[in-house]
């Protein structure tokens, strides 16, 4: 057997394991979530506003940042200042 074709069929394998973490996760008319998990919330650092998180498809929480010059989406961090993922 090639090494070749014994890596695909495990490639696939592989691939055919990876779930979406996105999908499943109730969000209101806006795209936000209902609910943010208590336990993301209590990793949240303060200033961040959690009334528009996002679970977005890189497995983290994102938030709508509304600053004076531009509104954008930016990862939600804990106060040690890591994101918040999955």
């Amino acid at each position: 057997m090639r090494p070749i074709s014994a890596i695909l069929p495990l490639a696939l394998l592989a691939l055919a394991a990876c779930d979406d973490t996105v999908s499943g996760v109730p969000t209101g008319p806006d795209g936000y979530l209902e609910t943010v998990p208590p336990e993301v919330a209590a990793l949240a650092a303060p200033g961040q506003n959690l009334q528009t998180v996002q679970l977005q498809s890189d497995g983290c929480y994102w938030y709508l940042y509304e600053g004076p010059v531009e509104t954008l989406m930016v990862p939600l961090r804990a106060e040690t200042g890591g994101k918040i993922c999955t």
